[in-house]
């Protein structure tokens, strides 16, 4: 099978954790005998230092024309003035809206050699793997009006929560594809005692359910999620959610697993059918450019690495050579190798380029 892939590498730890993929893809592919073409382009501040745009029309032509999109991350100090005009996240915003990328993927897993390195009790996180599935291209982050302006009384500012019943169907039903492939159970976390969009979600979201009938579903507002996500995280399978919600708990969610740095996301363009999908789709840590941790050989490529590891399940419907990667990342932690984000007494640190050797070797056998 011959696939291509569009390599926005990024900023700050963006490209060395990214490397790392394409090193681990390469391994797959080796293994499996794949065929796979990395076509590079420009996004987040580097795009905008090389063309005063956040995403070139040239890059976002390529990304259209390949089967998947990797990236490693965007943003940092440099590009953080309030007031500039584009700002690096602009380019990644641009791509899910161009893309149709309307559904984010966030599993949340605690590895068995990770239950004790968390900051919660190892009684409380033990055998905790869920999904949360994030609507990505609408409510806060893309409604209008959206501005800022000066009134007499001083400055304001304006942004605009919106959904429309068809946006809102289609992420739902990515929620119930994905727990009928698991332990069938859908919670919908909105905040429906307060806003208008959210009671016409949690609507949508009963009337989908009607075809699915093996999966319970059950409802959530958003702050008791969050809570329970702390007291028993083990209570949820397949949790969906609305944009801003979404990125505000999964990113509460990472801390489960230990690290921001294992945890991988997938954004696709189209609805899974039994756990695999042939559909356009970005895949991505779920973590930042953290550039103070650039260019030092010491981020953690495992995000990165299974995200890969999603591509490989969700664009290319490779199942098993996405279940060899996956496995691949275990055997590594298992034999003792960390970063320094997960780094516990006896075992043996390691840096970006090395960790992703070993994952990439363990693909191979």
């Amino acid at each position: 099978m011959q696939l291509t892939i569009a390599t926005l590498l990024g900023d700050g730890i963006g490209p060395e954790v990214a490397n790392e993929a394409i090193k681990v893809l390469e391994a797959v592919g080796k293994k499996f005998r794949h065929g796979f073409e990395f076509k590079r382009g420009l996004v987040g501040g580097e795009a905008i230092d090389a063309s005063g745009s956040a995403l070139t029309e040239e890059t976002l032509e390529m990304c259209r024309k390949c089967d998947a999109v990797l990236l490693g991350a965007v943003g940092g100090p440099k590009w953080d003035d309030t007031r500039a005009k584009v700002h690096p996240e602009d380019g990644l915003l641009a791509l899910r809206k161009d893309l149709g990328l309307f559904a984010n993927l966030r599993p949340v897993k605690v590895l068995p050699m990770m239950v004790d390195f968390t900051r919660l009790k190892p009684e409380v996180i033990k055998g905790v793997d869920l999904m949360v599935v994030r609507e990505l291209t609408g409510g806060l982050y893309f409604g209008q009006p959206k501005k800022r302006w000066q009134a007499p009384d001083g400055r304001r500012a304006v942004d605009t929560m919106e959904y429309s019943e068809k946006e809102i169907e289609r992420v739902v039903r990515v929620g119930f594809e994905i727990a009928r492939t698991r332990r069938k159970k859908l919670t919908s976390v909105d905040k429906a005692n307060v806003l208008e969009t959210s009671r016409l979600w949690r609507e949508v979201a009963i009337e989908v359910s009607a075809g699915y009938p093996d999966v319970e579903l059950d409802h959530m507002l958003v702050d008791a999620c969050s809570m329970r996500l702390i007291q028993k995280p083990s209570y949820f399978d397949v949790v969906v959610t609305e944009n801003t919600f979404g990125d505000i708990i999964t990113d509460e969610a990472s801390m489960l697993a230990g690290s921001m740095g294992m945890l991988p996301s997938a954004s696709l363009a189209g609805i899974p059918k039994g756990g695999s999908s042939r559909a356009l789709g970005l895949y991505e840590p779920i973590h930042g450019s953290a550039p103070s941790r650039a260019n030092q050989d010491i981020a953690n490529p495992i995000a990165t690495i299974l995200s890969a590891a999603m591509m490989l399940r969700y664009s290319f419907n490779l199942p098993t050579e996405a279940d060899a990667v996956d496995r691949a990342v275990i055997k590594a932690l298992e034999d003792g190798y960390r970063t320094y984000d997960i780094m516990e007494d006896g075992r043996t640190k390691v840096g970006t380029s090395r960790m992703g050797s070993l994952v990439a070797e363990r693909v191979l056998g």
